[in-house]
């Protein structure tokens, strides 16, 4: 089997031992992915499936991936906020705070897939460690009130309007 077949594999199925043995075998295998046109890194996808130590692996070895975009834009760090997944949403935010207001092609942000899905927890955190995030706008120019309106996520626009303080511009 190729060795892309197998980090695939390990990927999907969050196998840390496998992620070491490939990167035994090839050091820079992590580090050639940013070269290469896929539509998704391993990152994204365990940042989908909800592999902690895989991620943290991951970064340890390659952190630049935290930047890397699928096709449809997207970082891992919208696809954790989506799921909800605050330890993976930490790591991310740790190794480059900046992707919080990573734009997909829609123009939506983290906190804005964070707010969408309902993932209180995350847009919390997210807020604390970026708050500007929150004042984005998407290419259609909702906010993330409106998205918190439009998909009937009404905790997070509670929690949203309690942190009075990010709305106002700094001067």
């Amino acid at each position: 089997m190729d060795t892309e077949k197998r980090l695939y594999e390990a990927t999907v199925e969050g196998d840390v031992r496998v992620l070491q043995e490939l990167l035994q075998q090839d050091t820079l295998l992590l580090d050639r992915l940013t070269l290469t046109c896929f539509n998704e890194t391993p990152l994204h996808i365990a940042a989908l499936r909800g592999h902690i130590e895989f991620v943290r692996l991951i970064l340890a070895q390659n952190p630049q991936l935290a930047v890397e975009l699928d096709s449809r834009k997207s970082s891992a760090l919208h696809i954790a906020s989506a799921k909800g997944n605050l330890q993976i949403i930490e790591m991310l935010l740790v190794v480059n705070s900046e992707m919080s207001l990573a734009c997909d092609r829609d123009g939506r942000n983290p906190l804005h897939f964070a707010a969408i899905k309902g993932q209180v927890e995350a847009v919390k955190e997210m807020m604390h460690v970026m708050p500007r995030a929150a004042l984005g706008t998407t290419t259609n120019g909702e906010t993330i009130l409106h998205l918190c309106v439009k998909h009937n996520q009404l905790e997070v626009l509670k929690l949203l309007m309690d942190i009075k303080w990010c709305w106002v511009p700094s001067i």
